[in-house]
């Protein structure tokens, strides 16, 4: 049986809504094992951001628990989170959140101390080493999100926190990339979850979650 990387359970957020509040996770749980990739789907605005972000450690849940490679760090003090997320998840953000400043290498060898040769092998990988000495006001929307889904690579994390990677991209490099997300996942022994911005890609994944008013449920 394949260890378990991200366990959330019984997670629950709302947010104020005038005098009420809109309940957006309605104790949602989910597990995702080693080499497993998980896409969820479902309606704009109902929540599967919120709880990427929830499951990635950057937004508190109201309520529940989240597990990382069996250990709880929901109860952990959140000047905590930030090493956490730092040594087991890889974002892959809509927006690729790169540092003007920093070459496109350097967002890999500066920022996650990563191997030269490892960083060109990344941007080889992706069709991206002609970029690897430019900064990102010189490159495309679709090289600068492939400079980021090598970023989440790069951080060797147990976990792959996808939200819209393949937005910028267009139908080929855009599934080209999921099939490398897909790969990092089965051949590296990486959980990984993506909210897919194009539905074509949903082939590549193990299992599909969708998510409705504040549930979430298997599909198939």
């Amino acid at each position: 049986m394949k260890n378990t990387v991200l366990t959330l359970k019984d997670i629950v957020k709302s947010y104020a809504d005038g005098p009420s509040r809109r309940m957006v996770l309605n104790h949602v749980d989910l597990d995702v094992a080693a080499e497993e990739f998980v896409a969820i789907v479902g309606p704009s605005g109902c929540g599967k951001s919120t709880l990427l972000n929830i499951a990635g450690m950057m937004l508190s849940a109201d309520a529940g628990e989240i597990f990382l490679c069996g250990q709880k760090v929901s109860d952990l003090p959140q000047k905590r989170w930030t090493a956490i997320r730092r040594e087991k998840i890889g974002f892959i953000f809509q927006n690729h959140q790169l540092l003007p400043y920093l070459k496109a290498g350097e967002q890999l060898s500066v920022l996650m101390q990563t191997d030269d040769a490892t960083v060109r092998e990344l941007f080889r990988e992706l069709n991206i080493e002609h970029v690897i000495d430019q900064f990102p006001a010189k490159l495309s929307g679709g090289e600068r999100q492939r400079v980021a889904i090598a970023r989440a690579f790069a951080s060797d994390g147990d976990l792959i926190l996808a939200d819209e990677p393949t937005a910028s991209l267009d139908s080929e490099r855009g599934r080209h990339a999921v099939e490398m997300i897909r790969m990092e996942a089965h051949k590296r022994g990486k959980g990984a979850v993506m909210v897919p911005h194009d539905a074509r890609v949903l082939d590549l994944v193990d299992r599909i979650y969708k998510m409705e008013d504040g549930q979430l449920s298997e599909v198939g």
